[in-house]
């Protein structure tokens, strides 16, 4: 039988030689992930936010797993220059880079913005990753075959990307900025893979499900906040959240497949407008202007 609550259970892959970063990786889906691939046998860098934590979390996994070689990076990612500096620290790191899974994201009911001057959901959950994967890609392609595995969210199927109004600033919602986010996700992910084609480095994106964390409680309404307690015993584990993620950074089922969006571990049709190749081009390119980086 397998285990619901392993994230290692339906895959028998090993990844010791291999290695791996996880953007928020001290907790939740992320933190789950990198016990699971360090479990594995995968060298694993966790990137947090504070230090302590993040330290305590690294010592946590290596209690679990002995042996178990685990690095912790620091980064807010939503600031550009924090992800840039993170980058520099991995390259520094890792001569090579197997797998970088893009975990880190958050939600926010009230309009907020960062030290860049940008709407926060829009820049962590999707300028992040599009950043920081664009500056260890090089890296990536050098260490193929190598996977870029993203953190989405069936929440996707809602979004629309305002190109007229990317930041909210002319009409905000909580949710209607997340559902953008997770939509960029996608349109990014099917992008880079076939920016990608060829190399030997594939991109693949997924739906965790609905997954018992602290996510949105950041900032979270008194109905989100019920929501969640009602809906708490029917959400998955983090663990139970990570396996999808665990499997598409280790199986060898998936070596090779690339521009694909997975829900419980299974190829999935994303909603419609994620493959408008137009809107990803145009995508890419603002993304590029917003980061700073050649479109």
């Amino acid at each position: 039988m397998t285990d619901p609550t392993n994230p290692t259970a339906t895959t028998t892959a090993t990844m010791t030689g291999k290695t791996v970063l996880v953007t928020g990786g001290t907790s939740g889906i992320g933190g789950a992930t990198a016990a699971a691939l360090a479990a594995l046998g995968a060298r694993v860098g966790i990137v947090g936010r504070d230090t302590q934590r993040t330290r305590a979390y690294a010592e946590a996994i290596r209690a679990q797993t002995p042996g178990a070689q685990v690095d912790v990076f620091v980064a807010d990612l939503a600031e550009q220059a924090q992800v840039r500096r993170l980058a520099q620290d991995v390259l520094a790191a890792y001569p090579r880079l197997d797998v970088l899974v893009n975990n880190a994201g958050g939600f926010w009911s009230t309009r907020q913005t960062t030290v860049d001057g940008l709407e926060r959901t829009f820049a962590l959950d999707h300028l992040a990753p599009f950043l920081l994967t664009n500056l260890l890609l090089d890296r990536l392609r050098d260490s193929a075959p190598a996977r870029v595995v993203t953190v989405s969210s069936g929440a996707h199927s809602a979004g629309r990307i305002a190109f007229d109004d990317l930041q909210g600033e002319r009409r905000y919602s909580g949710m209607q900025a997340y559902s953008q986010a997770k939509l960029a996700n996608v349109l990014f992910t099917y992008e880079l893979a076939r920016r990608l084609a060829g190399s030997g480095a594939t991109a693949t994106v997924l739906h965790p499900g609905v997954v018992r964390t602290g996510f949105g409680q950041e900032d979270a309404t008194g109905f989100m906040r019920l929501a969640i307690r009602l809906s708490g015993p029917f959400m998955k584990t983090p663990q139970q959240g990570a396996r999808t993620s665990v499997h598409l950074a280790a199986s060898p089922a998936v070596e090779g497949v690339t521009g694909q969006y997975f829900a419980n571990s299974k190829p999935r049709r994303s909603s419609a407008a994620s493959y408008d190749e137009a809107v990803a081009a145009r995508l890419w390119q603002v993304s590029a202007q917003l980061v700073g980086l050649p479109a």
